[in-house]
């Protein structure tokens, strides 16, 4: 009776672990999602006046997104292509959000509330110009569905119900750039205003009707100009000469063009080199001069007049009309950690609308741009907001003196990333606080209980769902001894610094580095790559770990280089190099000084290598390993791929004992009427193999050939360079080689007919897996190559092992010849691929999944099993035993491997596998506009239990377990003792 309670209590407990699926309350324990937008460009306030309030705004990462105006969360979204950048915005009809894009050859709709699109056209034109976007909205009641577009060198009218072009003409003739459209009040006519190659100002009148040249003048202006037209009346336009010494005012009412000019250095408060403005102000044009702004009024008559100078401003908005034909605009002044923002009336200068200063971090930057926005207050005086873009790529809203909420959409442009460690935790715990990690605990077991038993309500489940995502445990700053909680430190494109905790996904401190502001010794900084600095082992309770931040002052090769180091637990930035030599390649050696920071090589763009850190101690330990530190170059513009080597201190003249003169050892040279390379990847200098022989079905044993001086390089033929289905499959090649750093030895060549790129590849262990596209199946195609080392096929002697004469301890060189072996094979795969990486852990025991993010910007996981070039059609038993699959000419996807689930990364850019310590997990971080952790296990959990593992019913099984052994031995005893009274 025991035995039969035991096996149904086992069932039953084993039965709620069946399916391998994500259940709803399984969602945010092991990952997180966030969604950001990136650098607003531009923003269009939502002025209906009843439902939430909203802002569209434009992004450098090509969004359109709608935020709430209350807490900035976004509304909705669209992300648009990497090529098709976002040129202008605005609202039309009041329920329309139109977009142009692609320099003004694609104009889109957008349904305001939800975001969905309602028509797209394609605008043609002859020749490339700027873009231009007029919605008018004092049309009249037959013409106001008129949308005004002009790209490619012509004007679109296109209807704002259903994106039909109603007339088309071109105005690009002669080089002319047109740079504004007018729209005078309660006229049928428009203005296209621009300027000639020979500085001619140019305006057209034209009929909004049907698209009818009414009249074209052209007139030049002695002096010439120079710069962008400002536009601060609709008849009049003001522009600066071509010395930058004059300011012109052009009036072209009727398209009668007249001329005036002042002088810049009469006007009041002028001392320095002048910056027109292209702020669009009511009657007033807006000069830089320094961070110095002269507000000058352009009069009836055309003149021109100071009305005043305001030290420290940043950013200055357009103008914002409202009730009864007022004007407003913002200006933002910004002293330290104090920005003050200012809404002055264009009619009346002495008058401000509002006035606030207020204390803000330092660490955003400065400002960048403002919109404003105006609303009712409950008095029925009017109120200002103001959206500001601060050079972190942050967005800020202000009202009422104070941030209402902020977006640090600069985590939309991450760079790169890497990893720290936690601290450890240490001793010395309070009783109260074990009290009530211990009530938590109870409380939180109580919870499970009552829904395993389904005695739960609502409010218990929602209450267990709340403390699984705010588990301590989860979200500790300390280190744990599976090594699921770490930092991910990711550079972003605005040249700051985050720390993520890969817990929850929280921002731990962030830093906009003093090294990457934009000085006059460094115009443009940007950032390149992260590199772990300093990691304590035998110091990690004494010393933070550090990181370094590498960047240059341009996108030349160069360019001066930047170099930042920053403390990973705190975001000090403990010192920083700028400028300094050219940067084109940053070398981390496998070397640490006492103090355990790492020792990096970095090459300059004339050959010679600095070392880093620049103690006599990182230069002794270097010197004995010169001979050893080989590196290579690829050229893609040359088509040359060299290898080099460290020789000897530089020369004397240099006087510096940190730099060292390299010598080219070999090059490879790929015809460039024939070949061009397009991709290069190579082994993770980190990686760990767990064992180098593999047996296979046959007891035969193959040994790989393993090398972190293997490089995989991609070339197609210079016909196939361009996109797919650009070329046809008799002239197109695809080429790999497998290719040793160390000696320039070609190991490996193989070309695919009919191919083309572009190519995405992972190494990994001895195994490269390629992604490519097929042009006579006109399928994608993934391709893999696994090399085996001959040379220790003596090792199979067991005679030789027993007598020691196996060469299983015989050192490796890349200087020997290797005979090796190489198996492929090719499967057509049926999406298109963003990225692609391999899972890593800790021994390299556990199993390989390939980690694939699709063109649907999802993460999909796939079995390294199925990419087996020993697949076959009937493999025998012992293959199957093995673990080696039929072979199919399709990889399967299956939906449920799916890293992502049902999530999308926005804008995909790149995945990044971090091994955890436990060693059937690893940690996947996958970015682009969006950003997604998880953790996966790609063999299972095979040495721990889950973090969703039912105690409770555990608990619950013991003592059912106990209590059933102990009624069946009293019924056990009385029975027996029925049969003695018998």
């Amino acid at each position: 009776m025991a035995i039969r309670a035991f096996l149904l209590c086992i069932i039953l407990f084993s039965s709620s672990y069946t399916s391998f699926a994500l259940y709803e309350d399984q969602v945010g324990l092991m990952d997180w999602h966030q969604q950001y937008i990136g650098k607003v460009k531009k923003a269009v306030f939502q002025t209906q006046k009843a439902g939430r309030k909203r802002v569209v705004v434009s992004t450098e990462e090509n969004a359109i997104a709608a935020l709430d105006l209350r807490h900035g969360e976004i509304f909705w979204r669209q992300i648009l292509g990497v090529n098709d950048i976002i040129d202008e915005i605005d609202i039309a009809l009041g329920k329309y959000v139109v977009t142009l894009s692609s320099g003004g050859s694609v104009l889109r709709a957008w349904n305001l509330p939800d975001g969905q699109m309602v028509w797209e056209s394609f605008l043609l034109g002859s020749k490339p110009s700027r873009s231009l976007l007029l919605t008018p909205t004092n049309f009249g009641a037959d013409k106001d569905n008129v949308i005004l577009a002009y790209g490619n060198g012509c004007l679109h009218a296109v209807s704002s119900i259903d994106g039909d072009i109603l007339w088309k003409k071109e105005l690009a003739e002669n080089g002319i750039d047109v740079q504004h459209l007018v729209h005078p009040e309660e006229s049928d006519t428009i203005y296209a205003l621009g300027i000639g190659e020979a500085s001619q100002f140019e305006a057209y009148v034209i009929n909004v009707r049907n698209g009818e040249l009414l009249k074209h003048s052209s007139k030049g202006f002695p002096g010439g100009f120079s710069g962008d037209l400002s536009l601060p009346t609709s008849d009049k336009a003001v522009v600066l000469d071509s010395s930058e010494s004059s300011l012109v005012s052009v009036s072209f009412v009727g398209g009668e063009i007249k001329f005036q000019e002042f002088q810049i250095s009469d006007l009041q408060g002028y001392s320095g080199e002048a910056v027109l403005l292209p702020s669009k102000l009511a009657g007033m044009v807006a000069i830089k001069i320094d961070r110095s702004l002269l507000l000058v009024k352009l009069k009836d008559e055309g003149t021109l007049e100071v009305v005043d100078t305001v030290p420290h401003v940043e950013a200055v908005s357009d103008s914002l009309s409202f009730a009864e034909g007022q004007t407003a605009f913002g200006l933002i002044q910004q002293d330290g950690r104090k920005i003050q923002l200012s809404v002055k009336s264009s009619n009346d200068w002495k008058s401000h609308f509002l006035k606030e200063s207020i204390e803000f971090d330092q660490q955003r930057g400065l400002v960048h741009k403002v919109f404003i926005n105006i609303y009712v207050r409950t008095d029925r005086t009017y109120g200002f907001r103001a959206l500001i873009v601060m050079e972190d790529h942050s967005l800020l809203l202000l009202q009422q003196g104070a941030v209402v909420w902020n977006r640090e959409d600069a985590l939309a442009s991450i760079i790169d990333v890497t990893t720290s460690e936690l601290p450890i935790q240490k001793d010395g715990v309070s009783v109260a606080k074990v009290e009530h990690n211990l009530f938590e605990w109870l409380k939180g077991h109580l919870l499970k209980l009552k829904a395993t038993l389904m005695l739960a309500t609502p409010d218990d489940v929602a209450a267990v769902q709340r403390i699984r995502l705010q588990s301590a445990e989860k979200s500790k700053m300390t280190r744990d001894h599976n090594g699921f909680r770490k930092l991910l430190i990711v550079l972003t494109r605005a040249g700051k610094l985050f720390a993520l905790h890969t817990g929850d996904g929280r921002i731990v401190w962030s830093r906009l580095l003093n090294a990457f502001h934009k000085s006059g010794t460094c115009e443009s900084p940007r950032g390149i790559k992260l590199h772990q600095w300093q990691v304590p082992h035998h110091h990690a309770l004494d010393e933070n770990p550090s990181v370094l931040v590498v960047g240059t002052c341009g996108h030349n090769s160069d360019a001066s280089g930047i170099l930042s180091f920053v403390d990973a637990y705190k975001g000090e930035e403990l010192n920083y190099l700028a400028p300094v030599h050219s940067i084109t390649q940053v070398i981390p050696l496998p070397f640490t000084d006492s103090t355990e920071q790492r020792l990096h090589l970095i090459i300059d763009a004339e050959g010679y290598g600095h070392l880093y850190p620049r103690t006599p101690e990182a230069v002794d330990i270097f010197q004995k390993e010169l001979g050893n530190i080989y590196w290579y170059s690829v050229d893609i513009n040359n088509n040359l791929l060299k290898g080099h080597v460290v020789k000897k201190n530089c020369k004397k003249e240099i006087a510096d004992d940190y730099c060292f003169e390299s010598s080219d050892l070999w090059s490879v040279i790929f015809p460039s009427d024939s070949e061009k390379i397009i991709a290069t990847s190579t082994r993770k200098l980190s990686e760990v193999v767990h064992t180098q022989a593999k047996v296979n079905a046959d007891q035969d044993v193959l040994y790989k050939y393993i090398s972190k001086n293997l490089l995989f390089l991609a070339t197609v033929t210079p016909k196939a360079m361009g996109d797919i289905g650009s070329v046809t499959p008799e002239d197109s090649w695809l080429f790999v080689y497998l290719v040793d750093t160390i000696t320039g030895r070609v190991l490996l060549r193989m070309s695919h007919h009919g191919c083309q790129g572009p190519v995405h590849a992972v190494f990994s262990e001895n195994w490269v897996v390629y992604h490519y596209f097929n042009l006579r199946a006109h399928r994608y195609e993934m391709s893999v190559v696994e090399i085996y080392d001959q040379s220790r096929a003596d090792n199979k002697d067991v005679l030789k092992l027993v007598l020691g004469k196996h060469n299983l301890s015989a050192p490796v060189s890349s200087y020997s010849r290797p005979e090796i072996m190489t198996k492929s094979q090719s499967y057509f795969f049926t999406h298109s691929v963003k990225a692609v990486a391999v899972t890593s852990t800790t021994k390299g025991i556990t199993s390989k999944q390939l980690l694939i993010g699709t063109i649907g910007d999802q993460v999909l996981a796939l079995d390294k099993r199925f990419l087996d070039p020993r697949r076959t059609l009937n493999p025998t038993q012992a293959e199957k035993e093995e673990g080696i699959m039929p072979l199919t000419d399709t990889l399967p996807i299956m939906p449920q491997a799916f890293v992502t689930h049902a999530l999308k990364v926005e804008g995909l850019r790149s995945i990044i596998a971090i091994p955890a310590k436990l060693e059937s997990t690893t940690l996947i971080f996958a970015h682009g506009v969006d950003l997604f952790f998880t953790r996966l296990a790609p063999s299972k959990t095979y040495d721990s239990l889950t973090d969703d593992f039912n105690y409770a019913l555990l608990l619950l099984t013991i003592v059912a377990l106990v209590i059933s052994i102990f009624v069946t031995w009293i019924w056990s005893e009385r029975k027996d003792l029925q049969e003695k009274w018998r």
